[in-house]
């Protein structure tokens, strides 16, 4: 990617003043021994600052601090690295080495962290694998990125069987099974202190897989400027308790595992996500912060009124949302029962963090996606690539220090002038706040009207009697493409209720030719609507 005038400003703006401002705000930046500082420092050049530099820097600083609580109970950061010292001798003993790569397929827990920080400590690769993965999907990413060991939960032995892998590790089980564990690699080895590795690893994210075969997004360490982005428009502190319900393995959970390494957060954990026991976790582990992706915020607001007046979330002061779009005005639902601290977060996997949308933009804005945080740049470009004028719709590109470098089978997405195009389509309204209209492959023309499913999804989830909604594009022998909206209905409604209701608040081209109800929308792990099967279907 060239140099360009635009990639010197973000230099020029990540400034250093303005970075201790923003760390010193969440306590990052507080008092510590001169003794304590400089063996952090030592660890943070010798490791790095991805897992392996920052979770050894965080162990220095405050060991006995909760790290993890999961269903097994607490570890403090000294018990991580610990354990990750002793299991990484066991993964370098079944082969792994610097530069090599160690598949994760592991549901919210401490193996998740562990392998982590062990492979990370060995210079290795770590890849990602989603949970909800059919078995041909895994057999085809494992086959293209050749890891040298996969760790999974026991629950997944069978999709991972026809996968080739040199080494198989079990990372939660609740029996006894002949193969490798990692409570069992761990017991074994010994836990002192490792050589640095010579390499620092990359971590491997898969992009969400709705369509075809997964791709591999790598990242390098960040640094501190992920966390900086993230901190200047959401008010996280040093030290709180975080419930991570978004799974780890995706960039909106795993951003917040990595921020755990500078704000020495405790993160609380649990393998599936279930809307009565999140809310109770919440309140009995006494979390500061909530980590979530929109679906699971509609889930928890579709409890029964007595579950829901159940629990007491006064102690919570920022829900975090990502990876998909608030539909309707389910932040404005949330914020009347809870508070207002929802904040939603829009990017993707190849740009990081786009913008940030807080509390009071919700209020005036439920579906915004919000502004652009520290350092970063986002322009709405025509299919020519110049700017369109505020108001006006296009594509969304994102410049900052934080995009990925290209997929791990080749390829790359579009760069212009140093932005990067999300493959999103939106606008910037009057107050500078970004909306997201949809995929900008998702425009459906129907008799020569462009529409963008969006508008139609979010229209029909203000109605009373609709709980969930998606809208798709199919083929019409008239029109070319129709529009066809899909429904699920928490009260009996009608379609030509449901029309009439579109017709009273968008224009007549955008409603529906025909609306399907059906008993639920079918979603990947990370909680996006799998449109391709609802095309088909």
């Amino acid at each position: 990617m060239k140099s360009t005038a635009l990639e010197k400003a973000f230099a020029g703006a990540a400034g250093a003043g303005t970075t201790l401002r923003i760390l010193g705000k969440s306590g990052v930046i507080r008092p510590h021994s001169p003794v304590a500082l400089a063996r952090t420092a030592r660890a943070l050049r010798d490791w790095g600052v991805g897992p392996a530099g920052g979770f050894t820097a965080a162990a220095l600083l405050d060991p006995q601090r909760v790290a993890v609580v999961d269903e097994r109970g607490s570890l403090t950061y000294d018990e991580l690295r610990r354990r990750s010292n002793a299991l990484a001798r066991a993964l370098a003993e079944l082969g792994v080495s610097s530069g090599d790569g160690v598949a994760v397929m592991c549901r919210n827990h401490r193996g998740f962290v562990d392998v982590t920080i062990a492979a990370a400590k060995l210079g290795a690769d770590l890849l990602y694998l989603n949970t909800a993965f059919a078995g041909p999907q895994l057999v085809d990413v494992i086959e293209r990125e050749r890891p040298a060991v996969v760790v999974h939960d026991e629950e997944f032995t069978d999709l991972l069987a026809a996968a080739e892998v040199p080494a198989r590790v079990v990372a939660w089980t609740d029996r006894s099974v002949e193969a490798d564990t990692l409570d069992g690699l761990i017991a074994r080895h010994s836990d002192d202190e490792l050589e640095p590795a010579g390499r620092h690893g990359r971590i491997v994210i898969l992009t969400s897989g709705t369509t075809g075969t997964p791709k591999g997004a790598p990242r390098s360490e960040a640094g501190v400027d992920a966390a900086v982005s993230l901190l200047s428009r959401m008010p996280l502190r040093y030290g709180w308790r975080t419930h991570i319900a978004a799974p780890l393995f995706h960039t909106w959970g795993f951003a917040h595992f990595a921020l755990a390494m500078l704000l020495g957060s405790t993160m609380v954990l649990r393998r599936r996500f279930d809307p009565a026991a999140f809310l109770a976790v919440a309140e009995a582990e006494r979390c500061d912060s909530l980590v979530v992706i929109p679906v699971m915020l509609q889930r928890t607001l579709a409890l029964s009124e007595s579950e829901l007046a159940g629990h007491d979330l006064s102690r919570v002061r920022v829900v975090a949302s990502s990876g998909s779009a608030l539909p309707g005005d389910l932040a404005l639902e949330w914020m009347d029962r809870f508070g207002d601290h929802l904040y939603n977060i829009y990017g993707s996997t190849e740009v990081a963090y786009a913008s940030i949308a807080t509390p009071e933009d919700l209020r005036v804005a439920p579906s915004a996606a919000g502004k652009p945080p520290h350092a970063t740049v986002v322009k709405i470009l025509d299919p020519d690539g110049r700017e369109v004028p505020r108001g006006g719709t296009g594509r969304i590109f994102v410049g900052n220090g934080l995009l990925f470098e290209g997929y791990t089978g080749g390829g790359g997405k579009e760069v212009v002038d140093g932005l990067m195009s999300t493959g999103d389509v939106g606008r910037f309204d009057p107050d500078g706040r970004l909306h997201v209209e949809g995929r900008d492959d998702e425009m459906i023309v129907s008799g020569g009207e462009n529409v963008f499913p969006r508008e139609v999804e979010d229209c029909l989830m203000r109605h009373d009697a609709v709980a969930e909604v998606a809208a798709v594009g199919v083929p019409d022998p008239d029109f070319g493409t129709r529009l066809r909206a899909y429904v699920v209905a928490s009260a009996d409604v009608t379609e030509e209720a449901l029309k009439a209701h579109v017709k009273d608040n968008l224009a007549r081209y955008k409603v529906p030719r025909e609306i399907v109800f059906i008993e639920e929308l079918p979603r990947n792990a990370t909680g996006k609507v799998l449109k391709r099967e609802l095309s088909t279907g």
